[in-house]
């Protein structure tokens, strides 16, 4: 058995392919970003020939640079985005990938909100629908696109797709079905009743054999070795729910462990014993087939500061820096005051509201770019800090946390976190924590671990830890209640604004 381990991490913007060795140093990294066709108002969906044309470049890249015999990979895990829709037709091949940042259902998600059906789902899923959940944009598409909808032969994942690709196997796992509302959570299996629910009763045969996360999937295919460069036969595991291995590849395998996401999704999840928290808590497996995850999220995170940079800051850094990093250093040299603006991070809706948009409020004459950067890190860091208020009111209780994603690169965002959220907050030393959990997954998959607690063990360093200011609590405290008042406010305005483009589109809700 070969010493490395390839994690794949299929998110909604890039693809990334990275090589472990056995302690978890990164060995060498690819990545391609991907392009999102928005046809209509809300509509975000992607090309799959494009995703997998990525996947096998940034896998041959990522050899090239190892330098490895293909055989020295021994089995690769890949993570994903979850929820959205990516399709498959009856003869197996690529039909639609609808991405998890699509508010296209916002409309049905009200009317099934009117009928009650959240209450018939939740029970059984830990989940009440919203518009990117799979099976509510698998309902839109069969009220919508009845021609397309009759043309779907199998419904899965981001991650899925890929593995479909490297494998030939038609499979999912119960990470990310379970986070898409799929499943009975407490059993781990589909259930004809929820599916009714979703006025979705005749789709059964739509949903591909379900394994757990460290199965193994199949193995690559001699087509693909000869595409990519990697070693026919070389196991595939399921792998897993992109938020689920970044927890994993965060170090955090304990029950009452916390796991922060700022990434293109703000993800706010904790370990739990049993899926009975007292509350509607969305809730997904773990990475192992005993425990739980209560986690809230939305599309509120770090793509808000990627959509600054790219519309409105491109040129804003000097040689050598990152436009990123020149952002960050001009919020840095701001001093937290009373009248700063204030930002809502809604560019792609809120969790319960998807006609909710992004927008700066109070804005004077005497703020900077420095200011709105900052205001625009703070909003960020309030959104995640609702999310975690649910679910602590739920009864999951942690008193620090773990973040990762895009904006664990800037210890200012990490200073701010703490300071919004009241807890320390550390890092891991990996900056690619969902490739790493995926890989932890593979190599517990094919027994280099004898679980993944064990592999976790092996493979994760914390590099440091930001504690919070007490000073700035009550300056965060009074920001964030003002933040709650603007976005109560301006609810029947988001609304006034989404209808005309709503209607402008010719869709249907």
């Amino acid at each position: 058995m070969g010493d490395y381990l390839l994690g794949l991490d299929a998110g909604n913007t890039v693809i990334k392919a990275v090589i472990f060795d056995r302690t978890g140093r990164e060995v060498a990294y690819a990545g391609e970003e991907g392009h999102s066709h928005m046809p209509f108002t809300g509509h975000v969906e992607r090309d799959l020939g494009e995703l997998w044309a990525n996947a096998k470049r940034v896998i041959r890249a990522c050899l090239d640079k190892a330098g490895l015999a293909p055989t020295g990979i021994a089995a690769i895990g890949c993570a994903g985005h979850g929820n959205g829709l990516y399709a498959l037709d009856r003869q197996g091949e690529p039909l639609l990938g609808i991405q998890s940042l699509d508010t296209r259902a916002t409309g049905l998600v009200e009317e099934w909100a009117a009928e009650g059906v959240g209450d018939r789902t939740y029970p059984i899923a830990r989940q009440r629908p919203w518009a990117s959940q799979t099976p509510t944009l698998l309902a839109w598409l069969k009220r919508n696109r009845p021609e397309l909808f009759k043309g779907i032969g199998t419904v899965f994942f981001s991650k899925d797709f890929v593995v479909n690709r490297l494998a030939g196997s038609r499979v999912s796992e119960v990470s990310d079905m379970s986070g898409a509302g799929l499943l009975d959570l407490a059993a781990r299996r589909y259930d004809g009743a929820l599916m009714e629910a979703y006025g979705l009763a005749d789709c059964m045969d739509l949903l591909p054999p379900l394994i757990e996360s460290a199965d193994i999937a199949g193995t690559v295919t001699e087509a693909v070795a000869r595409e990519t460069g990697l070693a026919a036969g070389t196991p595939v595991i399921g792998g897993l729910f992109d938020v689920v291995a970044s927890a994993l590849g965060s170090g955090v395998t304990r029950t009452g462990s916390a796991s922060i996401i700022a990434g293109t999704w703000s993800i706010n999840q904790v370990i739990i014993d049993r899926p009975d928290l007292d509350g509607p808590v969305f809730m997904s497996s773990t990475f192992d087939r005993t425990r739980y995850m209560a986690m809230e999220n939305s599309a509120t995170s770090a793509a808000n500061l990627e959509w600054l940079v790219r519309e409105f800051l491109p040129g804003e850094q000097a040689e050598g820096v990152s436009p990123f990093d020149a952002c960050c250093a001009l919020a840095a040299v701001i001093e937290p005051a009373a009248d700063d603006p204030l930002y809502h991070p809604y560019l792609y809706g809120a969790q319960q509201d998807g006609h909710a948009r992004a927008g700066f409020y109070g804005i004077a004459g005497w703020h900077s770019k420095g200011h709105l950067i900052r205001a625009l890190l703070e909003g960020v860091a309030f959104g995640h800090r609702q999310h975690i208020e649910t679910i602590r009111k739920a009864g999951a209780s942690f008193d620090e946390a773990v973040l990762s994603g895009g904006g664990s690169r800037s210890r200012l965002w990490l200073q701010i976190f703490a300071d919004v959220l009241g807890v320390p907050v550390s890092v891991a030393a990996s900056r690619e924590t969902g490739a790493l959990g995926a890989a932890i997954a593979a190599g517990t998959g094919v027994g280099l671990f004898a679980d993944f607690t064990d592999g976790a063990a092996a493979m994760v360093r914390v590099d440091r830890e930001y504690r919070p200011n007490g000073g700035l609590a009550a300056h965060y405290n009074r920001r964030y209640a003002l933040y709650k008042d603007i976005a109560e406010a301006m609810t029947p305005i988001w609304r006034r604004l989404s209808a005309p483009a709503e209607k402008a589109s010719g869709v249907a809700a």
